[in-house]
Parts: structure tokens; C-alpha cells; sequence
């Protein structure tokens, strides 16, 4: 089986559905944004407030490129859509799924949009960084998941659906 790559909004589930995911179907679980913070030694928003965006941006890069792996639920960090060859590393041997949660959720799940290591500047808004985003998730997503009112569960089986098929 190739790997299972969850893009999608900081607050989406990535990480929550993907370790949950993960153990249903019996494989490793990867979280590229912690590879970063180990590579680094420090927190994600410590790398954003003292070296900036550009160079977090360039971290999660190198950090994806290293993952190399099978059989592996892989959940990136929300702006690995900002370096196509991190994508496109992933997407060689795996299939990229789009966690599609609405805009109204994200922000109801996002209350820490300042320490939360999101790569934005400090007077981003939600609905900017949604904004800007929501093309590049789809432009990359082999698979786009509408999780409008599923809970972990659901999103898992949904997930399963399409990788049974």
C-alpha cells in the first residue's frame, strides 16, 4: 500500500484523524510538523518569531523531503502547500487527501492562531490564510474530502471508503 497524506487547514484533523486512521488500518503515522520541531529543537511559532516565515517554510521542506516511507499515514503541516517539491516528494509514492472542513469550523477549533506555529504573518486572519490556501489544498489533493459536521470517525471511514475502492 503507498502512503496516506493529509494536507488541509491548521485545525482540520490532520493529526487527530490521521494517528486514529493510522490504527484502523494498521500501518506507521508520521506528523511532518513534528520532524520539523526535532530537526530544529525548538517549537514551531519559535522558528516563525525568530527567523521568519520564509526559513520555516524552507525547514518543513527539507523535513518532508526526508520522509521516506511505506505503509505510512503521513499528516503535514498546513503550509506544505507552499513548496511544490515537498508535495510533489509526497506524492510519489502515496495519494494526498484534502481535509475539507469549513471555514465557520476552523475558526470555532482555532483559538491560538498566534503560538500555534502557523505559518502566517501576525496580522493574517483566519479567513486570509483560508483564502490563500483552499486553491493550492485542492490544486494538489488527489482525493478532497468534505468533512462539514463529520467527527474523527467518520472522516476515518470516509478515508477507508476510498482507499478500499
Amino acid at each position: 500500500m503507498s502512503n496516506i497524506i493529509l494536507i488541509g487547514m491548521p485545525g482540520c484533523g490532520k493529526s487527530t484523524i490521521g494517528v486514529i486512521l493510522a490504527k484502523t488500518i494498521g500501518v506507521g503515522f508520521i506528523d511532518t510538523d513534528l520532524i520539523i520541531q526535532q530537526r530544529e529543537n525548538r517549537l514551531l511559532q519559535d522558528i516563525i518569531d525568530s527567523d521568519g516565515i520564509e526559513f520555516f517554510l524552507d525547514c518543513e521542506e527539507k523535513a518532508v523531503k526526508t520522509v521516506d516511507c511505506n505503509n505510512t499515514v503521513i499528516a503535514t503541516g498546513g503550509s506544505v502547500v507552499y513548496r511544490e517539491e515537498a508535495i510533489n516528494h509526497l506524492k510519489k509514492n502515496g495519494i494526498i487527501f484534502y481535509l475539507d472542513v469549513p471555514l465557520s469550523e476552523i475558526k470555532k477549533r482555532l483559538n491560538n492562531i498566534s503560538t500555534r506555529g502557523i505559518a502566517a504573518d501576525k496580522n493574517d486572519t483566519i479567513e486570509n490564510i483560508f483564502a490563500e490556501r483552499e486553491f493550492l489544498y485542492k490544486k494538489f489533493a488527489d482525493e478532497i474530502l468534505d468533512l462539514t459536521d463529520c467527527n474523527v470517525e467518520e472522516a476515518v471511514s470516509k478515508i477507508c471508503q476510498k482507499i478500499e475502492n
